[in-house]
């Protein structure tokens, strides 16, 4: 598998209120920034490089939808045609304090996918895996103690295969068209977190180790990572964070009865945009990630575009 190395950049953030003679109402999640020493940036990548937390909400339960586009040829011949295929998930999503520096995020997906082929369109719907990451806090620089503030965090995590896999699929041109992979597989997630005033930068990496599933088939480890410059703006009852930045995808091949299943592996990487408004405990969150470079299945299988939508609840 290629190596990657991320650098990690820095950024800026200032939480400090300024005292007046009548005191603004209190930003609803203030409060959340200072019970976790203002790490309202902290989010950390698990499935993929879509995320685990949102920017605002240190501790939230939300839905959030994303869809995925691609398209895909079979590529034998130079006008072979390409075939569209859309992923849609909705998910229910928490991130939960469960003892001193230690957040537990849990992702309970549905799925219901569609995609055209040469006989016709093809439909799949169904839950999909449900992931459980814990991440423990090793480093938080205290308050005005220095110039830029830093976090960093680390974790583990499970994923369960809840979801339903089609072994038919596994033999087309894209055998990543599941709602689950039938398997038990594992993450390893670092973040680390510099801020400095208003801006902040948020870098993550994150490993997926996958295992075979009952029918023998193995999809290869996934290593991700994503680095995401941030503003908070804070009014009296509501906060603003503006998001770009980049995130990337790389797939090692995947295996069947232990042999090498071709064109499987690849990588790929995006820019990305984002918004989030918080008010009265409620936040809402959008995304959008489009492709830089890509070389996916052996350039059978192209990312279009992916977005997002999420609506959290503070707790």
């Amino acid at each position: 598998m290629k190596k990657y190395i991320v650098l990690l950049l820095f950024v800026f953030q200032y939480t400090n209120t300024t005292a007046t003679t009548h005191p603004p109402k209190p930003n609803p999640f203030k409060k959340y920034y200072t019970v976790f020493d203002d790490c309202d940036g902290c989010g950390s990548g698990g499935g993929g490089s879509m995320g685990f937390a949102s920017m605002l909400n240190s501790n939230f339960v939300g839905l959030r939808y994303f869809n995925q586009q691609y398209k895909s040829s079979d590529g034998l011949y130079s006008n072979s045609l390409w075939y569209n295929e859309s992923f849609n998930t909705i998910q229910v999503w928490a991130r939960i304090p469960v003892y001193k520096n230690i957040q537990v995020s849990a992702l309970i997906p549905y799925h219901f996918h569609q995609r055209e082929t040469p006989t016709g369109n093809q439909k799949i719907t169904g839950i999909g895996d449900i992931t459980v990451i814990a991440m423990y806090r090793f480093y938080q620089t205290k308050k005005d103690s220095t110039f830029f503030r830093h976090t960093v965090q680390a974790g583990v995590g499970v994923k369960a295969p809840t979801g339903k896999f089609d072994q038919a699929n596994a033999g087309t041109i894209n055998p990543s068209f599941q709602v689950g992979t039938g398997s038990w597989d594992y993450l390893l997630a670092t973040e680390y977190i510099i801020k400095r005033k208003q801006f902040g930068l948020n870098t993550m990496l994150n490993y997926v180790i996958k295992t075979e599933n009952d029918k023998k088939y193995r999809f290869g480890n996934q290593f991700n990572y994503a680095g995401t410059f941030f503003y908070l703006f804070e009014k009296k009852d509501f906060s603003l964070a503006p998001q770009i930045g980049f995130a990337g995808e790389v797939y090692e091949s995947n295996y069947q009865y232990t042999e090498l299943v071709r064109n499987t592996s690849g990588d790929v990487i995006f820019s990305k945009i984002g918004l989030e408004l918080g008010q009265n405990k409620f936040s809402f969150g959008a995304n959008l990630m489009l492709p830089i470079n890509q070389n996916l299945a052996g350039n059978r299988v192209e990312a279009k575009y992916r977005w997002s939508l999420n609506l959290n609840y503070s707790l």
